[in-house]
């Protein structure tokens, strides 16, 4: 059974928590981690850029000139593509999908290797327990000091708590997610995981 320290609020251990090998002792697999991150951000991408075709640009219903005599070039429509203000020609469209699929078995695994990972480079950072009373960035920032932490923080708790989510909004290199809505992306983005013991028996019961 693996084992980590445990940390209380002033950075001081307070003792040792055991850690399941099936999540936190995981050999790494690079490319099923780099899949699952693809998808990921694939999966999150949004499909902003839009372009209208000739038959969706306003306008050009009347024919411009007649077919023969003119001694011009044919044209139907001056909202053709070779028309200044026409359609764009195979322009990006909303309707565009770029998700990728992958399966819930293969996300669980990455998972467990980035947290395993994470684990064998000393960037898991439990701690007893987080509390404040009130809404206060000073307070956290000095907990967040008095940790064995330099970098990109991800703060994972157990439960919502109003005071600590207010308290590091102001913080920019602190992220807050859920202990049971962690994923491969969040993780690799952060350089620490700092979480509550609470958040790891979280993490326990749903992948036990």
């Amino acid at each position: 059974m693996l084992k980590t320290k445990i940390y209380n609020q002033e950075g001081k251990e307070s003792g040792e928590m055991e850690l399941l090998e099936s999540v936190f002792g995981v050999e790494l697999n690079d490319d099923l981690v780099h899949q699952v991150v693809v998808a990921q951000m694939a999966n999150a991408r949004q499909v902003l850029a839009d372009t209208k075709d000739k038959g969706e640009v306003r306008g050009g219903g009347r024919k411009p000139w007649k077919q023969k005599g003119t001694g011009r070039a044919r044209h139907g429509s001056s909202r053709s593509p070779i028309w200044k203000g026409g359609g764009v020609t195979f322009g990006p469209t909303t309707d565009r999908n770029f998700s990728k699929r992958v399966n819930k078995k293969m996300k669980t695994k990455a998972l467990f290797m980035v947290l395993s990972g994470k684990l064998k480079d000393e960037e898991i950072i439990v701690v007893d327990d987080l509390k404040i009373n009130k809404t206060s960035t000073k307070v956290m920032k000095d907990i967040f000091k008095s940790l064995p932490i330099k970098g990109k923080v991800l703060l994972s708790l157990d439960k919502n708590n109003e005071n600590i989510l207010n308290s590091v909004k102001n913080i920019p290199s602190v992220s807050v997610l859920a202990s049971d809505s962690l994923n491969v992306v969040d993780l690799l983005k952060n350089k620490f995981l700092v979480i509550n013991k609470k958040g790891v028996e979280m993490i326990g019961e749903i992948y036990k």
